[in-house]
C-alpha cells in the first residue's frame, strides 16, 4: 500500500473515498489495508476495537472486483464500516455487549442493521468496545468500561477527559480516523453522549425508522441504533442505508411513509434562513461557563446565518421527576428473549444465569458489581407491573404532549436545541424521537465530575425534533456544521 494512502484517510469523508475508488485512485482493500494499519499504531492508546473481522480484507477484495465487473452498488460500496459490540454478525466475529459471559458468543444470523450495510456494499471492518450491557449492569460502572474489553479512552485526552457512553468505542473509533463510520446504539444517551465527546457527528433516530432485530438490547420502548460519523453528510449517507420495514422488528412498520433511502436529500445549508429553533433555558442550568459560552456562541452563529430563535422556551415537563421503571422492567423481559435463542455453548441463556456467571467469575466480571442487573432481575419479566404501565405511559405523556410537541407547536418551532448530553437525549428517548448532534467547539476549561473526569473537551451542539423529523434535523445540522466547521482530529502521534 502506498503511504500516502495513510495520510490521506484521515478525515476523509465516505464521498471522497467513493470518488477516488471510481476513478481508480484507491481500493477497499487499499481503504481497509489503512485504517487495520491506524488501528494497529494507535488503537493501544484510546482501546476502542475489539476486534478486527477476519474476513474483511476478503471482502474488500470481492467488493473491489464488483466494482469493476458489474459496477457500484451505491455510496457504502466498498466503505469499511465499524460495529458496536451488542449488534450481531453471522461471521467470525463475536457479540458480547462487552461481557466476558458471551465473549464466544457468534450470532446464528445477521442483525437487520449489519444485513442492510452488507446488502448496500459496506464492509464490515470490526466490532467496537462498549459500556458493559449498554450501561445497564452497575450504577458505578465506568462509561466505556466492559470485562470482556476493558476502558475506552477518550482520543483527545485518553485517561483526562469523559468518552461518553455507551457507544464510546464507536465514537473514539470514528474520532480517532479508525473506520469510515460506525453504527451505535442509543437507549438514552448511547449515541448523542460519546458523540458529544468525541468531536463526532451522531444520530438517534425515531423509534421504528431502524429496526432494532438482532441487537443485545435493554427496552424495546427505547433503543436505536444509528450512525456515528465525522460528518452530517456521511450521517445521512448511513441512515439511509439503515431504514426499512424487518418482520422481526414490528415497530418498523410505524416508519412506511415517513422513511427515506436517501437522506442526503436533505443537506440543504440554506435552509437555516428559515429555521425557527427553541432555546430551552431549563436544560442549560447545569453548564459551567466554559461550555454555556460554546452555546451562547453556537447561538450567535444561527441568528447570523438567519435563524429565527425563540428563547427562552418552557416546557411544561420541565419539573418532572422522572424514573427508569421502563428501562428496568423491559431489561429482563427483552434480554432473556435475546438470551434464549444463542447457542447451546453460549453459557448463559437469561438474566439470571448471567447474574450466577459474574458471580462465578467475579475477579474478572465484577470490577464494579452488577446491582442494576440483580435489581432488574427481581422483576417478574412479564411487564404486567402497574409501576411499568404507569411509567410508561408517563414517560410518552409528559416527553411528547407535555413535552418536545408542546414546545414545537406552541412556538412553531424547527427544532429545540441542547448542548451535548445535557437533557435533550433523555428526554427524546423517553419520547421516542429523533436527535443529532454536531461537533459545537472544544472547552477549554471544566469542571470534575463524579467519575473523576473534567467537562473540559470537545461539545457537540444538539438538536431535538418531533416523530421522524429527521430531514428537518438534519438540515440544521448540516447547516450548522457549514458555517463553524468545528470539527478536527485528534493528535495521537
Amino acid at each position: 500500500m502506498d503511504h500516502w494512502i495513510e495520510d490521506w484517510i484521515i478525515e476523509a469523508d465516505i464521498p471522497s473515498m467513493q470518488k477516488a475508488m471510481e476513478s481508480g485512485t484507491v481500493s477497499s482493500v487499499d481503504l481497509v489495508k489503512a485504517y487495520q494499519e491506524r488501528i494497529r499504531k494507535y488503537d493501544s492508546k484510546i482501546n476502542s476495537v475489539l476486534e478486527i473481522n477476519p474476513d474483511a480484507m476478503e471482502l474488500a477484495k470481492a467488493l473491489d472486483q464488483e466494482r469493476k465487473e458489474q459496477g457500484s452498488r451505491g455510496r457504502l460500496h466498498g466503505i469499511p464500516v465499524l460495529l458496536k459490540d451488542n449488534i450481531d454478525t453471522h461471521d467470525k466475529m463475536h457479540t458480547s455487549a462487552g461481557s466476558i459471559a458471551l465473549a464466544n458468543s457468534i450470532a446464528a444470523q445477521d442483525a437487520f442493521v449489519a444485513a442492510q450495510l452488507r446488502s448496500a456494499g459496506a464492509v464490515l471492518l470490526g466490532k467496537v468496545n462498549m459500556t458493559e450491557w449498554a450501561n445497564f449492569m452497575s450504577a458505578t460502572m465506568w462509561s466505556g468500561y466492559s470485562s470482556r474489553g476493558g476502558l475506552v479512552l477518550n482520543p483527545y485526552g485518553p485517561g483526562e477527559l469523559f468518552v461518553g457512553g455507551s457507544s464510546s468505542g464507536s465514537a473514539a473509533a470514528v474520532a480517532a480516523n479508525f473506520g469510515a463510520a460506525a453504527i451505535g446504539t442509543e437507549t438514552s444517551g448511547s449515541i448523542i453522549s460519546p458523540s458529544s465527546q468525541n468531536c463526532v457527528v451522531g444520530i438517534k433516530p425515531t423509534l421504528g425508522l431502524i429496526s432494532r432485530s438482532g441487537m443485545i438490547p435493554i427496552a424495546h420502548s427505547q433503543d436505536s441504533a444509528g450512525p456515528i460519523t465525522r460528518t452530517v453528510t456521511d450521517a445521512a449517507i448511513l441512515l439511509g442505508a439503515l431504514t426499512g420495514v424487518d418482520e422481526r422488528d414490528p415497530t418498523t412498520l410505524s416508519s412506511v411513509g415517513h422513511s427515506y433511502q436517501d437522506y442526503t436529500q436533505f443537506l440543504d445549508a440554506c435552509y437555516l434562513k428559515h429555521a425557527r429553533i427553541g432555546i430551552p433555558r431549563f436544560y442549560y442550568k447545569d453548564l459551567d461557563e466554559a461550555r454555556l459560552a460554546i452555546v451562547e456562541e453556537a447561538i450567535d452563529v444561527l441568528i447570523k446565518e438567519g435563524v429565527t430563535i425563540i428563547d427562552p422556551v418552557e416546557l411544561p415537563c420541565e419539573q418532572t421527576e422522572w424514573d427508569v421503571n421502563v428501562l428496568r422492567y423491559e431489561f429482563k423481559k427483552d434480554l432473556n428473549d435475546y438470551l434464549a435463542k444463542l447457542a447451546e455453548h453460549v453459557p448463559v441463556h437469561s438474566l439470571r444465569e448471567v447474574i450466577a456467571f459474574n458471580e462465578k467469575h467475579a475477579e474478572t466480571a465484577l470490577k464494579y458489581g452488577q446491582g442494576t442487573l440483580i435489581w432488574s432481575d427481581q422483576t417478574s419479566g412479564t411487564l404486567s407491573e402497574q409501576a411499568y404501565l404507569d411509567s410508561k405511559l408517563k414517560n410518552e405523556e409528559m416527553s411528547r404532549r407535555m413535552g418536545i410537541d408542546y414546545a414545537l407547536a406552541e412556538h412553531d418551532l424547527d427544532a429545540l436545541m441542547f448542548l451535548g448530553n445535557e437533557g435533550g437525549s433523555d428526554l427524546a428517548a423517553r419520547a421516542g424521537y429523533p436527535i443529532i448532534t454536531v461537533p459545537a467547539g472544544y472547552a477549554a476549561t471544566g469542571v470534575l465530575t463524579r467519575g473523576g473526569y473534567t467537562t473540559k473537551g470537545p461539545q457537540g451542539l444538539t438538536f431535538v425534533g418531533t416523530a421522524f423529523s429527521e430531514p428537518t434535523l438534519i438540515k440544521i445540522a448540516y447547516g450548522f456544521e457549514n458555517a463553524t466547521k468545528h470539527r478536527r482530529p485528534p493528535q495521537l502521534e
